[in-house]
């Protein structure tokens, strides 16, 4: 069900002193609904057009190659088109997932993480202000929520599930060309987000889960995904979900430090972490990671690109993180197809041309390229951008739009299936949430840039 209350605690959670801690102080919690009540008071007058003039699509000329431009400037418009005017509990106006979103309007989840470092790199104010909006929902006991919905004249959302904790990455982008005074308020509504994952999907041994494997409520982001179809129902550590968190524990160790906190446990919980996932993730047969109750059962262990995250958030150990990229993202007899990345590998006898069992989503392959890039392979993250880039721009020649997902194989996005139980079976057009199309075209310079240095 989804609540309207956006401070709602979940009382299934249980209490712990060490963490409640490092909660906000209540006091703390009235100060910023005032200050946000005044400032939706304050901008809610605004128009969504002044932001047009700010956004500097000049810089799309020379970004990419020329047969990417057009679709690039599209894509600028769109973020421009999808905007709408502040309304609580937004600061500012809020750019929705994508006028094409067959559950639309929505706001949030990762989607508006990947729309934020999109626009990253032709408004910065624009970026910021929709990671602020992302974080203006967070509630008392820490929980982000996932999608909020525009339904009746209000914002909506469902206060008990998450999504995946990304959005430290569109900060950190952002405070790197811009500066640091977001930083106090990232760092605070990080350790509130941690407490929550701590006290609410630790699982059992250690590591976290998504309630995927409790309830199919996705909360992962990937909708009827294959990891679960076959698992036993049970609090046990997710791939993604465990390398999520490690991933907070580090921003969380860095933005503290800069702001002279006491990060020691933070450090020595991404330790732990890293350790975990290294020693108990890994196959050495498949030269992937994996859930805790497939790594070491062939008949469980599922090939998705869920597996790269230790990659991508730098948990793995350099010769774990080569098998990732050259044994599976860069394998055309897995996940290196026409167009990149698959969503499940071409080899796992569960692939098939459905949502996440198949298709290439830009958003993943946009981690994906991240994840090489930072793990220095320059190369391979040029590579996994040009090709989904090309082929997107062959899509948009075609219909003139960017997709959802796309056809692993290149072939046209209508030939793929989204969600066959529903109205709504194929990949949604005009979808902005998981196709930051800028933003891979600059990560396709910056890769190409070291790889002609070395």
């Amino acid at each position: 069900m989804r609540g309207t209350v956006p401070f709602r605690i979940d009382t299934d959670c249980a209490a712990s002193g060490e963490r409640a801690a490092r909660r906000i102080n209540p006091r703390d919690l009235d100060v910023l609904r005032l200050i946000f009540s005044q400032s939706i008071a304050i901008v809610s007058d605004f128009q969504v057009g002044p932001y047009k003039d700010q956004m500097n699509t000049s810089k799309l000329e020379k970004l990419g190659k020329p047969g990417w431009r057009k679709m690039m400037m599209y894509v600028a418009d769109l973020h421009v088109r999808s905007l709408r005017p502040a309304m609580p509990p937004f600061r500012y106006p809020w750019e929705e997932i994508g006028p094409g979103y067959c559950y639309g309007p929505a706001f949030g989840h990762w989607d508006i993480i990947h729309q934020a470092m999109d626009v990253l790199v032709l408004d910065p104010a624009h970026a910021r202000r929709q990671l602020e909006n992302n974080l203006v929902a967070q509630q008392e006991d820490g929980l982000l929520p996932g999608s909020l919905w525009l339904r009746d004249g209000k914002i909506v959302w469902n206060t008990k599930a998450g999504h995946p904790p990304v959005w430290p990455f569109g900060v950190q982008d952002y405070m790197d060309v811009q500066g640091n005074d977001f930083l106090p308020a990232a760092y605070r509504a990080l350790v509130r987000q941690i407490d929550w994952f701590e006290k609410c999907r630790c699982a059992e041994g250690r590591g976290f889960f998504y309630t995927d494997i409790l309830n199919f409520t996705w909360e992962s982001g990937v909708d009827e995904g294959i990891r679960f179809l076959s698992a036993q129902p049970g609090r046990y550590a997710c791939v993604d979900a465990t390398s999520h968190v490690y991933a907070m524990y580090r921003f969380a160790g860095k933005w503290g430090e800069m702001l002279g906190e006491n990060v020691t446990s933070f450090n020595r919980n991404a330790d732990t972490l890293q350790s975990f996932i290294q020693n108990e993730l890994f196959s050495e047969e498949t030269g992937f990671f994996h859930d805790i109750w497939s790594v070491r059962d062939p008949k469980l262990r599922c090939l998705s690109f869920e597996g790269m995250w230790p990659m991508v958030v730098g948990a793995a150990t350099p010769g774990q993180s080569r098998r990732v990229v050259e044994d599976n993202l860069m394998n055309p007899k897995r996940f290196f197809s026409e167009h990149p990345i698959t969503s499940v590998s071409m080899e796992d006898p569960r692939f098939e041309l459905r949502c996440w069992r198949g298709p290439a989503w830009n958003s993943m392959t946009y981690w994906a390229a991240r994840g090489c890039l930072a793990c220095g392979y320059a190369d391979a993250a040029a590579q996994l951008m040009e090709r989904a880039l090309d082929q997107s721009a062959k899509q948009f020649e075609r219909t003139g739009t960017v997709w959802e997902f796309y056809h692993p194989h290149g072939g046209n996005p209508e030939d793929v299936v989204r969600k066959p139980s529903t109205p709504f079976n194929k990949p949604c057009r005009e979808y902005l949430g998981h196709a930051p199309v800028i933003a891979m075209a600059d990560l396709w310079e910056r890769a190409r840039a070291k790889t002609c240095k070395s």
